[in-house]
């Protein structure tokens, strides 16, 4: 019996489930260090996205040989 894959996942459809999954977890916990951990995740998964964006962006180029 073959396996069932799924469809392949960008890296920011990954990124944007994980920041939705963290953000739901830290509605429900109250100020704490728990808490903060789970928003530094965050904050370091929005950074992930940005720095993916500039380096994909199709304003970026490959140094010149001189």
């Amino acid at each position: 019996m073959k396996r069932r894959r799924s469809a392949p996942h960008s890296f920011e459809e990954i990124l944007a489930a994980e920041m939705a999954k963290l953000e739901a977890q830290v509605a429900q916990l109250k100020p704490g260090p728990q808490r903060d951990g789970l928003l530094r995740k965050i904050r370091q998964l929005e950074t992930a996205s940005h720095m993916n964006e500039w380096l994909t962006s199709p304003g970026l180029r490959p140094p010149e040989p001189a």
